[in-house]
Order: structure tokens, then C-alpha cells, then sequence
């Protein structure tokens, strides 16, 4: 059996805002947390999306609906996954909705209308996933979303070893 470390550091660079400390999360983090890691690590968010592969469409919709899934885990939990902590100690809560407001929502916020504009240009003889690789901006997205990969993979790294299970992401292919 693995035991949950009793505290967690924390390096997460988004960018535009870099979360570092300590973590020493309570029961309802860590329950909070494996709820959140078995999204993440079952998604495209941490699976890469080769060229020849899935639809960028398909993508930006799973990375969307994990603001819903994390939204229920906090609902779910409560605020003692979101209480202050001793020294500026970060909690799930914080964890949680900086994931979602700079790891994913700018990736959204940008590529989700413009894809959407493109796909409105679809011809009706041409299929979803032709038309989205003519998409002149199709390399860039996947650039986006290679690089929205990385980030939530340090977040499923770090829930992990909150949760003190083995990484279940070297079970996920990379291409790095």
C-alpha cells in the first residue's frame, strides 16, 4: 500500500502565473484530488493528439468539460478542500480553479471561437475531420493544446503524489 505523503512541494508554472510552496492536503483534498487526477490523466488534456488522430474539436470539448467535473468536485467537498492554511500553504481549491482559469480557460478563450468559425466554413461533402486539417490554423492549435499538455501534466503529477499513487501517466503515450 502507498501512503500519502503527509506534505506535497509545489512548482507549477502557467505562464502567466507560477504556484510554488507547500501542500499538505486533509482527507477531503486528497479525495478531491484523485477525482480531478482520473480526469486529467484520462483525457486528451494529458494524452498527446497526433496529427493523424481525433479532432482538435473533440479536444478543446474534453478540456471544457473539466471545469464542469472540477466544479462538482469542489461543490461536492466543500470548502474544506479551499481552507486557509498555516504559512501560505496552497490548498485544493486554489490548486483547482488556477488549473482551470490559466492552464486551460486561455486556451479555450482563444481557440474554441476561431475553430468554431472554421467550422462553420465546412462544405457539406467534406468531412469534419478533412475540413479541420485544412484549417490553416490547425498546426497552431495542436501547438496550443501540446502545450496546455504539459501544464496539466505537472497538474496530474502533483495530485498524484498527493494521492501517494504510483504515476498513472507512464501509461500514457507521449511523443516528447
Amino acid at each position: 500500500m502507498v501512503r500519502a505523503p503527509k506534505s506535497v512541494d509545489v512548482k507549477l508554472n502557467l505562464h502567466v502565473l507560477e504556484i510554488s510552496g507547500t501542500w499538505v492536503p486533509n482527507d477531503a483534498e486528497r479525495r478531491a484530488a484523485w477525482e480531478v487526477y482520473v480526469e486529467l490523466v484520462t483525457r486528451v488534456s494529458v494524452v498527446p493528439l497526433r496529427t493523424d488522430e481525433g479532432l482538435m474539436r473533440e479536444a478543446l470539448s474534453s478540456l471544457y468539460s473539466l471545469f464542469a467535473t472540477t466544479r462538482d468536485v469542489l461543490r461536492q467537498h466543500g470548502p474544506e478542500v479551499a481552507e486557509p492554511k498555516r504559512n501560505g500553504q496552497c490548498n485544493f481549491g486554489y490548486l483547482a480553479v488556477a488549473m482551470l482559469n490559466f492552464g486551460i480557460r486561455p486556451l479555450l478563450a482563444r481557440w474554441h471561437p476561431a475553430l468554431e468559425d472554421w467550422e462553420n466554413q465546412r462544405p457539406a461533402d467534406r468531412s469534419r475531420r478533412d475540413h479541420e486539417q485544412l484549417w490553416p490554423h490547425a498546426d497552431d492549435l495542436r501547438t496550443a493544446l501540446n502545450d496546455a499538455r504539459r501544464i496539466l501534466t505537472a497538474y496530474a503529477d502533483l495530485l498524484a503524489s498527493a494521492c501517494g499513487v504510483p504515476n498513472l501517466l507512464h501509461a500514457v503515450p507521449t511523443s516528447d
